[in-house]
Order: structure tokens, then C-alpha cells, then sequence
């Protein structure tokens, strides 16, 4: 068994929270120096970079889970990773069809665009990413994992945007591959909290700035970098298995 240092939720210059030096380039060359091998491409409601980032990690040796991170109409962010790249145009024209159309202003909300591996702008968003969908946190999950895909609910303990700041608990008809820790957390939610004991945690950065890529991870134990074999490790299937490793604290 190996073991594989992954970082699942990396955002790029494509939302508009992300900033300007978020190149897919850029990114890759991040995540090299810090020494991952997953990482997770999540923009807000967009899967337009993760197809370039995968081709340009690819050469490094670095494994791209690609997809979006989804936003319900709970307000409740979502990690959603697509086996394929089928798959990934399927997720792609389902946010298309119930994203909530407002036009983008970058003045209030910051720059959408789409750059080449040359960090050449070749596009911009002409609707606001971080609106919500006219979907349900379960409707998500049912279409992602119909699909063959990986869903994970994003930092469910932050403050905002997160199941336990909306829902207020873990809905126990929810399906899904794991949970996302907000980065500046204490574990002990996980020990002390008996109803989670035999769910899949995971920690990762929420990197928006190039120097936070990697500051949070999570270390997964499987056979090769491959879709099946981290579905498997979150799953905790044949031996496979996720630990979460860094802890960074809020300055």
C-alpha cells in the first residue's frame, strides 16, 4: 500500500473569490513543490479548468480528482468529482441547466476567467459561479453518485456555507463518500461526536491564494493514483484508507 498525500479543494482564478495568480500553470507548479499527489480541482459551480489542470499535473506525477464545488440551494457547498471526462460534461451541463442566473459583476465579486497553460485569458463567465443552484443538497448527491462520481459535503463545520451552519446536523438520509473538515478545526469533532465514528473525514486547504495550497491535507493509503482506488480509500474498501494529517491554526 502507498501512500498518497492529497489536497481535495483547490479553487483557480475561475471563481471569483480565487485570486488572479490561481493559473492552472501556477497551481500545478504549487502542488508539485508541496509534495502532493491528489489534488482536487473545485471551482465554484464551474468544472471549466480541471480537464487543462489534469493534463498539466499529469506530466508531474500529480493524480486530479476533477469537478466543482457546488453550492445548493441550502447554501451548502459541495465537493462533486466526476470519474470522466463524460461524466465531468454531464456535471457541467447540470450546473449549466439550475445555476441561478445573475450577471456577473467583477467590480463587487472579482474577475471568471479562463486562462490556457500560458495563463492567456481565452474566456470570461458571464454569470456570477457563486450562486446557488435550484438543487437540493440530496438532489446533488443522487445526480453525482448516479453517475459514478465522488461526493463530499464541503467544511461542514465552518461558520457559514456548510451543512452544520445550515442544516444544523448531518441529515441521516444523505449519501455520501466522505466528510470535509473545515481546515482551522480541531479533530475532536470527530471523536466526540458518536454518530460520525465510522464516517470518512477528510481535511484540505480551500486554497484560494497560491500560498495556501497544500497548508491542509489528508494522506490516502492505496495500491496507484487512480479514480477507483481514492473512491476505495474514502469507502475504507480492501485495505484502502484515508488519515488526516496537517493541522494548521487561524491567524
Amino acid at each position: 500500500m502507498n501512500k498518497y498525500k492529497a489536497d481535495l479543494h483547490l479553487h483557480t482564478v475561475l471563481s471569483p473569490c480565487g485570486d488572479l495568480d490561481m493559473s492552472p500553470t501556477k497551481l500545478v507548479i504549487q502542488a508539485k513543490r508541496m509534495g502532493l499527489k491528489i489534488i482536487g480541482i473545485s471551482d465554484h459551480n464551474s468544472t471549466k479548468h480541471a480537464e487543462l489542470i489534469s493534463r498539466l499535473a499529469k506530466k508531474e506525477g500529480i493524480f486530479v480528482l476533477c469537478g466543482a464545488e457546488i453550492t445548493s440551494k441550502e447554501e451548502i457547498h459541495l465537493l462533486c468529482f466526476m470519474p470522466h471526462p463524460k461524466s465531468l460534461k454531464m456535471l457541467q451541463r447540470y450546473i449549466d441547466k439550475y445555476l441561478i442566473k445573475t450577471a456577473h459583476s467583477p467590480k463587487n465579486f472579482g474577475e471568471q476567467l479562463l486562462v490556457n497553460e500560458h495563463e492567456e485569458v481565452v474566456a470570461e463567465e458571464e454569470f456570477l459561479l457563486i450562486n446557488a443552484i435550484d438543487r437540493s443538497i440530496n438532489e446533488i448527491s443522487d445526480f453525482v453518485i448516479d453517475n459514478g462520481g465522488i461526493f463530499i459535503p464541503a467544511h461542514i463545520n465552518r461558520a457559514a456555507y456548510s451543512l452544520l451552519s445550515q442544516l444544523g446536523v448531518v441529515p441521516p438520509d444523505l449519501v455520501f463518500h466522505a466528510l470535509e473538515i473545515y481546515k482551522y478545526s480541531p479533530l475532536n469533532l470527530v471523536n466526540e461526536a458518536d454518530y460520525l465514528k465510522n464516517i470518512t473525514f477528510i481535511q484540505s486547504s480551500d486554497a484560494h491564494y497560491i500560498p495556501d495550497i497544500g497548508k491542509a491535507t489528508t494522506d490516502f493509503y492505496m495500491n496507484k493514483l487512480c479514480f477507483s482506488e481514492v473512491k476505495m480509500a474514502l469507502a475504507k474498501e480492501q485495505g484502502r484508507y484515508c488519515e488526516i494529517q496537517n493541522q494548521t491554526k487561524e491567524i
